[in-house]
């Protein structure tokens, strides 16, 4: 169930990170980042992608309320969810790199497929 771990953060911080993650995720289609964080950006991601499958009012203004960036919004609805029409889930890979340099946090990749 996503958004279930805290990361070290109360919720409003953690929120807003989170969306902000998912917005660049959209945006640039890979990030790096740490492997608990992918975890959680990959759950919400992955719904806003299957919400944007259906081009609906109710739906925009999920994804609007949500993303941060009005142009991510239709890229979103444009591109990225036409992409994956036909599939049912599965869209972001989470590839693990290792631990970081400085605190050993476990890093990875996450990406579109």
């Amino acid at each position: 169930m996503p958004g279930t771990r805290k990361l070290g953060r109360e919720t409003a911080h953690r929120t807003a990170m989170l969306r902000g993650l998912v917005t660049f995720l959209l945006e640039n289609g890979k990030i790096e980042t740490t492997y608990t964080r992918a975890k959680e950006v990959s759950a919400l991601a992955e719904k806003c992608i299957t919400r944007a499958k259906v081009e609906n009012l109710q739906n925009k203004r999920y994804a609007l309320a949500f993303i941060t960036k009005e142009d991510v919004v239709n890229k979103l609805f444009k591109e990225i969810a036409p992409k994956y029409a036909d599939k049912n889930g599965g869209y972001i890979r989470i590839t693990k790199l290792g631990p970081r340099r400085g605190d050993a946090a476990e890093m990875a990749v996450i990406e579109l497929i």
